[in-house]
């Protein structure tokens, strides 16, 4: 065999090589992002829920904590009067209740569906009160989420029977 044949041959082989390792490089990203992917869609569920749950929880605690600074949202009734500051304390407990609900995966359809029902009302009184502002489409962003969990499947980390 000549030199230059040898050397075509050789570059040739080197060619070869570099294409498959290429091609096995790729295949084992390939399996990387499968892998993530479907960790993705196993826990976006499951970290959705505890998401909404923590908003729920953080809203709720402060409404029972400090009902005078919410009672300007409830609609209807004076801001300074004690049936608005009950009706802040009440809708505080209730969505400490739905926060622990979700987040542990009780019953969540029920407490996703009465969320988003309590997210409507508010997102609605915002909105005529306000009109759009940034609180009022930040609201609509969790009451989508309630929405989605609504269509609650099976998730990771619940308390089942």
């Amino acid at each position: 065999m000549s030199k230059s044949a040898r050397a075509t041959e050789e570059h040739g082989s080197r060619v070869d090589r570099a294409g498959q390792e290429a091609s096995a490089e790729q295949g084992r990203a390939g399996e990387i992002a499968d892998r993530v992917q479907g960790l993705a869609a196993e826990w976006a569920p499951t970290l959705a829920r505890v998401l909404l749950g923590l908003v729920l929880a953080w809203f709720g605690y402060h409404e029972l904590m400090t009902p005078q600074l919410w009672t300007g949202y409830v609609p209807g009734v004076a801001a300074t009067s004690q049936v608005a500051i009950a009706l802040v304390l009440v809708h505080g407990w209730v969505l400490l209740v739905l926060a622990v609900a979700i987040i542990a995966g009780v019953a969540l359809r029920l407490a996703a569906a009465v969320a988003a029902l309590f997210l409507l009302q508010i997102v609605i009184s915002l909105t005529i009160s306000g009109g759009l502002t940034d609180l009022t489409l930040r609201d609509v962003g969790v009451l989508g989420l309630a929405i989605c969990l609504t269509a609650g499947t099976r998730q990771r980390v619940m308390l089942t029977r």
